[in-house]
């Protein structure tokens, strides 16, 4: 391993360290009663897909799903406003009206974040287009789970995107269960990017417990979708927790949850790291302690900022020039003082 692969993989650790405990720390605030909404969906176990984000470039964009907190993180968004957000706050990167399942920012390539199973994936189809015809030398990237690989739509994106050479890359992040349903009794043939060859698309897997492994497969996706080869990467990984912070996931068995654990990105990252002396335990112990301390501070800086205004309800709601729907009251009170 040369040293600017030791150093890479110390980046992608602090990455995946951040996201790991910006994670921990949403559940706190979920605990608390502070968060908006009553879903919160944690990507703890899929944190290797820190590598897909750091082999895209600037200029790219992307699509995430309800599990997408880690890949916003590793695109470069603000931990402080995603947390706001979460907790439905006014600066939030979307005002407080998206929440956990909804952040989105342009302005990083986010396209948007979905709740629908499979709901952002076309989205990246009419990016590559636009690309495509504009002669841009972007990728757009649809994240989503195994569980949105029953969905129509994704085989008809699959075919769009093959048909017209678009640069899409279609990245699955197969945590090994839709809700409680397994992949093997969801999918006949449960090796997702098989789907994608026969569509005429690359059709790549990698070890979602090994981040170089991951950052390297997509390299190689992304660069061959940037020439008009569009892929299909699949990231092999475990969901360590339920399908939502309620979900004490009893479709499965203690001994299996203890192995799935065992295929942890971050705690393998950090093996290499101390095996090939590219850092001590002192020095990673110090970049766990700076993560902590970031996340503690979004906590805190969510928890207190300020609650949107009732007047903007329907703020991006509508078209900007559009005049805003009146609140109810108002209206009742207009057409009651008009009978009378």
């Amino acid at each position: 391993m040369t040293a600017g692969g030791n150093k890479l993989l110390l980046e992608h650790y602090r990455t995946m360290r951040r996201i790991r405990t910006f994670e921990e720390r949403v559940n706190e605030l979920f605990v608390r009663g502070q968060s908006a909404g009553s879903m919160l969906h944690m990507s703890i176990g899929e944190e290797a897909v820190a590598g897909v984000c750091r082999a895209m470039e600037a200029g790219d964009s992307f699509t995430t799903h309800h599990r997408g907190h880690g890949i916003f993180i590793a695109r470069g968004a603000d931990p402080k406003r995603m947390m706001s957000e979460i907790a439905g706050k006014a600066d939030g990167y979307c005002s407080g009206k998206g929440g956990s399942m909804h952040i989105a920012d342009m302005a990083l390539g986010a396209l948007g974040a979905n709740a629908i199973v499979g709901g952002g994936i076309p989205h990246v189809v009419g990016a590559g287009l636009s690309y495509r015809n504009r002669k841009l030398p972007h990728v757009s990237v649809a994240f989503f789970g195994d569980g949105a690989s029953q969905q129509g739509i994704l085989f008809e994106a699959m075919n769009m995107a093959a048909l017209w050479s678009l640069p899409v890359v279609f990245c699955c992040i197969n945590n090994q269960y839709g809700m409680g349903t397994r992949i093997d009794r969801a999918s006949a043939n449960p090796n997702l990017h098989e789907r994608a060859i026969a569509c005429g698309l690359n059709g790549m897997v990698a070890d979602g417990s090994d981040v170089e492994a991951v950052h390297e497969a997509a390299e190689r996706i992304l660069t061959a979708a940037r020439n008009g080869k569009p892929g299909f990467l699949t990231l092999e990984c475990y969901r360590f927790f339920g399908h939502a912070r309620l979900d004490k996931s009893p479709y499965r068995e203690e001994a299996e949850e203890l192995q799935g654990r065992t295929r942890d990105a971050l705690a393998n990252a950090r093996e290499k790291l101390l095996a090939r002396g590219t850092a001590d335990a002192a020095a990673l112990t110090a970049l766990d302690r700076e993560a902590e301390a970031e996340m503690n501070a979004a906590v805190e800086h969510a928890i207190a900022a300020a609650a949107p205004a009732d007047d903007s309800m329907f703020r991006d709601v509508f078209a900007r020039g559009e005049p805003e729907p009146r609140p109810l009251r108002q209206h009742l009170s207009m057409i009651l003082g008009e009978a009378h």
